[in-house]
């Protein structure tokens, strides 16, 4: 392991001498200087990983060094140590990006402290995730092995995602690729949970179903519509729980989270499906009985998803909700600027209602575009890709801009995203629909083990295009591929993001409830 190695400066350096005994007792490697000069060429010659620095020295200053070292080295952690207390000279220390403070006298404890937080710390990290994750294998592998409804899906899944997000943050690969197999193990069991109760979901005791894809408006949004008198309901489409959990620390700055729950996406889970159920309100086959000039069916040509405001305009008539409503579907940046400049006009209307595409469309760009399929090759890549989309979004200005006005935000979204990377042999004729996660056909040739079937699609309330249409799913991170073109699929489609078919991932949906921090 490569010896840490110090720059101390001070104009008392030889008084230190007991402190850097002690530093290099432990292993670390320490030069000095007794002045800013001597530091600034030590700094130019060597390659340090910290640096201990006075403030108040003769000639160059502390900060006057601090500024010249940053200019030389950037990254390179300082830390201020000085006699004086005065405000000033702490804020123009931290807002030269120093490591730390530290006040005189110092003791060795607090410098061996100073040095593990600022130099020490992933390995310690590495060292003390690594022991818990450990120590939970067990006991998360009992939980999803007992896991009995959909709650308790939930719950497993939200430690995944947290010991994935935690695991993130070390160097220790291999319990990463421990993880990844038993969430692999969630999804297989998961698979299995659907499969022996979804149909029960549609024809059994409605009491024992979850909430689903139709219900979260009547569930979410409209309480709060009613209660407060205006509402903001923002569907971010394909965002996992995962994502949302790393864009939430951006989100605490001006909001707090009143409610986080989770709700099952509906089969299939392709925006087609779902998102028009949450708009109208019905399963895909009521809205196609009932509305089938605003249904489109797989193999109709067309945007499928372009009456969804006449689909919540519906919702709200026949829930007797009353007021004037505003829909956005912001698909550009230059369209989240109009609504971001345009916000007072908006917030005339009593539920407004906005629909962001970004996601989605990163998780398809995965597919199609190969600078985006490197820049997304792992999962923490491709959250990193989010968090970055969000902070520079106008949705990110939005927020902010709806924070000021104290009206609760509700957000969520239609379903989520799994990488996929096992290829399952299917066989269609030139009807079957297109998606790589379900199809619906009426003359389908595959291994029934594979996937879920639906052969009678409307005891899950779902349309059909024939007489003889049946629905089959993926489970975990399996797709289809066609054999007489089998090689491309699997080349082409390999550790790609797709949607439609069954996992945590797709089918536990964020459901969340915004309140403003703003007094």
């Amino acid at each position: 392991m490569k010896q840490v190695s110090i720059l101390w400066t001070d104009d008392e350096i030889d008084l230190l001498k007991p402190h850097i005994l002690f530093l290099e007792e432990k292993g670390y490697s320490v030069k000095t200087a007794s002045n800013g000069d001597d530091a600034i060429e030590l700094v130019k010659i060597h390659s340090f990983d910290l640096v201990f620095l006075d403030e108040n020295m003769p000639g160059k200053s502390g900060l006057e060094t601090l500024s010249i070292i940053k200019s030389l080295q950037p990254l390179l952690p300082v830390i201020m140590i000085t006699k004086s207390e005065e405000e000033d000279i702490m804020d123009a220390a931290i807002g030269s990006k120093i490591a730390d403070f530290l006040i005189k006298p110092v003791n060795p404890n607090q410098i061996l402290l100073s040095i593990k937080k600022n130099i020490d710390t992933r390995k310690l990290v590495t060292r003390e995730t690594t022991s818990a994750y450990q120590s939970e294998f067990a006991q998360l592998g009992q939980q999803i092995n007992s896991c009995r409804n959909f709650d308790d899906w939930v719950a497993v899944y939200m430690k995944l995602i947290y010991w994935e997000l935690e695991l993130e943050k070390s160097d220790d690969d291999s319990m990463a690729d421990i993880l990844k197999m038993q969430k692999s193990e969630a999804n297989n069991e998961f698979g299995k949970y659907i499969r022996n109760n979804y149909f029960d979901w549609f024809e059994g005791d409605s009491s024992k179903r979850p909430l689903l894809s139709p219900g979260i408006l009547n569930h979410a949004v409209f309480p709060q519509y009613q209660k407060n008198g205006k509402a903001v309901f923002i569907l971010i489409d394909n965002l996992r729980f995962d994502q949302w959990r790393i864009i939430q620390p951006l989100i605490n700055d001006f909001y707090a989270v009143e409610k986080e729950e989770a709700y099952c996406s509906i089969l299939p889970t392709a925006t087609q499906y779902s998102r028009n159920s949450i708009f109208a309100g019905m399963m895909p086959v009521d809205i196609a009985s009932r509305y089938p000039d605003l249904w489109r069916n797989d193999d109709d040509e067309g945007n499928k998803n372009q009456y969804e405001e006449e689909l919540l305009q519906s919702q709200m008539t026949r829930l007797g909700i009353k007021g004037k409503h505003y829909f956005g579907k912001i698909i550009t940046a230059k369209a989240g600027l109009k609504q971001v400049e345009n916000i007072e006009n908006i917030l005339q209307n009593d539920l407004i209602v906005f629909v962001y595409n970004f996601v989605d469309m990163l998780s398809h760009a995965n597919t199609d575009m190969e600078m985006i399929k490197e820049l997304a090759s792992t999962e923490a890549a491709f959250r990193s890709l989010t968090l970055s989309w969000f902070q520079h979004s106008q949705l990110y200005d939005l927020l902010k801009a709806l924070s000021n006005k104290k009206i609760p935000v509700i957000i969520s979204t239609d379903h989520g995203t799994i990488r996929v990377s096992k290829p399952i042999k299917v066989v269609g004729d030139k009807a079957t629909s297109k998606n790589l996660r379900y199809k619906l056909g009426k003359n389908l040739s595959y291994n029934p083990r594979e996937v879920f079937e639906i052969k009678n699609p409307s005891k899950v309330h779902l349309p059909k295009s024939s007489v003889s249409s049946k629905y089959i799913f993926s489970y975990g991170d399996s797709f289809m591929a066609y054999p007489n073109n089998y090689n491309y699929y699997v080349n082409y489609f390999t550790n790609t993001y797709q949607h439609g078919g069954i996992s945590l991932e797709e089918m536990v949906i964020p459901l969340i409830t915004l309140r403003s921090k703003v007094v």
